[in-house]
């Protein structure tokens, strides 16, 4: 395909978004970020339009951001994009697989069907219960089902009181009622972002928190990012994690414990400040480059 039309689905202003704007505009000549807040859908003409554009003219569109952080709301975004992919427009990824990964939950209970190591989880909405997993794990790390960069997480400690422990717990119920917690796992330092595109792996950056307190190492809260050159064991596990979501560009977060490694999450769309920085991946180009012989 010549010259092909392929629009941004992201954040307009926002570094990652226009980095892959400017990176399809040289290649191809032609340049739009599309703001999934700004779209409209009418369902009887199927016509999804942003600003005036119908999307559905365009040959393709790459998804990097689809909210600033993820809510049920996000769900409904990426509905919309399946209408365009009914007109024949090709959305990397598609958008079946990237509604796979935008609840936590969805993307913990694939991982786990695959076999992938994941660190001790329970998911529940019962209060008993989840006191009860703390006090069993000592710390647990407690996650919304939507959030991301560690947003709205928070530890809560077995070293307490039953009445303050189920305080605690109570109020995270109270935005999430159905909770899900893992096992606090002790971390040597750094976790680690493994890129792939295609389904190909480019190669891998570390997060290191500036903090002692190792749970949280994003950029959000202070992490920087590292090179970092993981074991063929690493690459294998990371590799398989990916591979049921069958995305078009990804990273996986896996962090190396004293139990072995265990995956974390599988990234919807995927850093490319921290390819870049810690390990000098252009993952925009690289992305591009697939989406290109995909066209």
């Amino acid at each position: 395909m010549t010259n092909p039309k392929i629009g941004v689905v992201g954040i307009p202003g926002k570094w990652s978004t226009e980095v892959l704007a400017d990176a399809i505009e040289a290649r191809t000549g032609f340049r739009a970020v599309i703001d999934l807040h700004e779209t409209c859908l009418d369902l009887t003409s199927g016509r999804l339009e942003h600003r005036g554009q119908d999307l559905g003219e365009l040959d393709a569109l790459i998804v990097k951001k689809i909210s600033a952080e993820y809510s049920p709301t996000s769900l409904d975004r990426l509905e919309l994009l399946r209408v365009a992919e009914a007109r024949g427009v090709r959305v990397f990824s598609r958008a079946e697989t990237m509604l796979r990964l935008i609840n936590r939950l969805s993307c913990t209970v694939t991982l786990r069907n695959a076999g992938i190591p994941m660190p001790e989880t329970l998911v529940t909405e019962d209060l008993d219960s989840a006191c009860q997993a703390v006090q069993r794990f000592g710390e647990a790390v407690f996650k919304p089902l939507f959030s991301t960069k560690a947003r709205g997480m928070c530890v809560i400690s077995a070293d307490q009181s039953p009445e303050a422990l189920r305080r605690e717990v109570a109020a995270f119920r109270a935005d999430n009622p159905m909770m899900y917690l893992q096992r606090r796992v002790e971390l040597p330092g750094r976790d680690l972002g493994m890129v792939f595109a295609g389904g190909r792996y480019l190669g891998t950056y570390a997060r290191v928190p500036q903090s002692g307190d190792t749970w949280n190492t994003t950029i959000h809260s202070g992490g920087r990012y590292e090179a970092y050159t993981p074991s063929a064991e690493l690459i294998e596990l990371a590799t398989r994690a990916q591979a049921p979501f069958d995305l078009d560009f990804t990273t996986v977060d896996v962090a190396e414990t004293s139990d072995g490694p265990v995956v974390f999450e599988v990234s919807a769309f995927g850093g490319f400040r921290g390819a870049l920085e810690g390990a000098g991946i252009d993952a925009a180009g690289a992305y591009l480059d697939h989406v290109l012989s995909e066209l």
